[in-house]
């Protein structure tokens, strides 16, 4: 099925919405565009919204850790946001809800830093 991913910037976050399957075949191209679209300027936080996300396994979580970790060590955030059932597993299993703060939706996650959707 492969992944695609939406980037939308509101405000000064970058929104991105996975669409489809992250494994070890689409991993290696989700990190490198999110690493270009991190560097658009004006930038501070980051939802990541995965209510489309249908299949992950560790290459997708080890993606997502891995931009977290470099978000954090920018003294910027990472918001996920609105998961689907077997990727709340996952993210329940591996204890990533220990280390990055989740939101039940997108708008929510937004608004958590300031962004008001009319």
């Amino acid at each position: 099925m492969g992944l695609t991913v939406d980037y939308e910037l509101k405000e000064t976050i970058l929104l991105a919405r996975l669409n489809g399957e992250l494994d070890h075949h689409t991993a290696s191209d989700l990190k490198e565009s999110w690493q270009l679209a991190l560097q658009q300027p004006g930038i501070k936080h980051m939802v990541l919204n995965l209510e489309s996300l249908s299949f992950m396994d560790s290459s997708g979580l080890g993606v997502i850790l891995g931009r977290y970790k470099e978000l954090k060590a920018e003294g910027r955030e990472m918001v996920v946001c609105s998961l689907t059932p077997a990727v709340d597993r996952l993210f329940q299993l591996s204890g990533l809800f220990k280390i990055i703060r989740f939101e039940e939706n997108e708008r929510y996650a937004l608004e958590t830093f300031g962004v008001v959707l009319s």
